[in-house]
């Protein structure tokens, strides 16, 4: 059996790991889309590194984008069999994929006009909207704890990753030549003190597993609670300097993270009287969507709703679905708060917002999770004094700032306590994804440190052979 990983190596998204077994038959774990890495981004995503219509089953460890964004891609090139998920994945995908679909239109259909007037080609988004719709027929439920045949002699089974609502950890068995082979891969781990989701939990004994490292070598801000933070930040931008707010924030997970911590304030009779805007339909269907799956909720969260039935709502807040009433934010001078996607500010309609806004030095720009460096919010966070947002340069006149205790990702100590359920000396191999290459040779160090004898950081398309 081969493992080749062909995404999410050596980088933050795009997680793609593609298994051969020794009769030929593969199985893909995950398939995500590469996001803001630049001018390099869409190459990447347009190179799947293997030929869609050979691979025989798919299994999808949670919905977000950059863990299933190709899927219309892989459907449309080829690939006819069953990708496995948990229910709360399978609604969530849905959604999430026709969203992408729809930003890849509308983003070509802007990028061609400028195209088609400098007499160049037009070019195609990667699927359309019937793409993607499509593609969710392939999608089949398997609940948590429960083994499934995937192909002939491949079993697997999700535990909860805790990171997202339906997120999975996938432990695999793999039957060849009379010998069993064990592996798990971890999909993205959440926190063991999550606001919301229960903790990730422990899985069976692997002879082989593919951890994610996002945050391998930090940890998160513990000295204050997080919606100590978001209030400081609420009186700072919008009562003392009477300006916006602007926070680019995931459409899943971090958006019902920041609805819940204000609801709290609210709760706690410390919210400001201020207009709160959520302006992200797909934010709009997520928070819904995320209410009708109580079950993942942590205790503390399933305790407060006994009292509170709605602990994602507050006084003032205000949800924008239509572009028009999007567009009438920027004629507001504040103070307000604008809760919008995407999270790293690199597509949607917060970056629409930052573009209108990031002049006027009374207005915050807060990233609240993970961003690529080369993102326009990982630019942001590094300082830059002048970024181009739709091809215009701004000056950053706005105050940026971040929170980095809000991230759904398990830091260091989180991720060694995900491990904490294994015996090192029956894990052969340890292969590290889904972090920047630097964070990813500290939390090398660290594994070994702890044990672990053989750990490996694998460059995109790389292929190695299990024993």
């Amino acid at each position: 059996m081969k493992i080749a990983f062909h995404g999410a190596a050596r980088t933050v998204t795009g997680s793609k790991h593609l298994l051969t077994l020794k009769n030929g038959k593969k199985v893909l774990l995950d398939c995500g889309m590469f996001q803001g890495l630049g001018k390099d981004t869409e190459l990447m995503n347009r190179e799947f590194g293997f030929e869609p219509s050979e691979v025989d089953a798919m299994i999808l460890s949670h919905a977000h984008v950059d863990h299933s964004g190709l899927i219309p891609k892989l459907v449309k090139e080829g690939f006819q069999g069953k990708i496995f998920c948990t229910p709360a994945t399978r609604e969530l995908t849905n959604v999430l994929l026709q969203d992408s679909a729809e930003i890849q239109e509308d983003d070509m259909r802007y990028a061609n006009k400028r195209r088609l007037m400098e007499g160049l080609m037009a070019l195609r988004p990667l699927y359309t909207m019937d793409d993607a719709k499509e593609s969710v027929k392939q999608l089949v439920v398997k609940e948590y704890h429960e083994w499934f045949d995937v192909i002939d002699g491949v079993q697997a089974m999700f535990t909860d990753a805790g990171h997202i609502i339906g997120s999975a950890c996938v432990n695999i068995k793999v039957q060849e030549n009379g010998k069993e082979t064990r592996i798990t891969f971890s999909g993205d781990l959440g926190r063991y003190r999550d606001v919301i989701l229960k903790s990730p939990e422990d899985f069976p004994q692997a002879d082989y597993i593919i951890m994610e490292s996002t945050y391998g070598n930090s940890l998160h801000e513990q000295t204050a609670s997080t919606p100590d933070i978001l209030l400081k930040w609420i009186e700072k931008a919008c009562l003392q300097k009477k300006g916006k707010l602007i926070m680019p924030a995931f459409s899943v997970g971090r958006t019902q993270e920041i609805l819940y911590d204000l609801n709290q304030l609210e709760n706690e009779n410390r919210l400001p009287d201020l207009s709160y805007y959520v302006d992200s339909p797909l934010s709009i269907t997520a928070t819904e969507m995320v209410k009708r799956f109580p079950q993942y909720f942590n205790k503390r969260v399933q305790k407060i709703m006994q009292s509170d039935n709605d602990p994602f709502s507050f006084k003032g807040l205000k949800y924008i679905n239509s572009v028009e009433q999007s567009k009438m934010l920027n004629f507001q001078n504040g103070p307000l708060v604008i809760i919008s996607a995407s999270g790293m500010a690199d597509a949607g309609r917060v970056k629409h917002h930052i573009s209108n806004n990031i002049e006027n030095s009374r207005n915050t720009i807060l990233m609240t999770g993970y961003c690529e460096p080369h993102s326009l919010g990982g630019r942001l966070l590094a300082g830059d004094k002048d970024v181009h947002i739709f091809g215009v340069e701004h000056e950053v006149n706005a105050e940026i700032g971040s929170i980095r205790s809000m991230s759904a990702h398990g830091d260091y100590e989180d991720l060694s306590q995900w491990l904490g359920c294994q015996d090192k000396q029956q894990v052969r191999q340890l292969f590290i994804v889904h972090g920047e290459y630097d964070v990813q040779k500290d939390f090398q160090r660290r594994l070994i440190n702890k044990g672990f004898t053989d750990v490996q950081i694998p460059e995109r398309h790389f292929e190695i052979g299990l024993p």
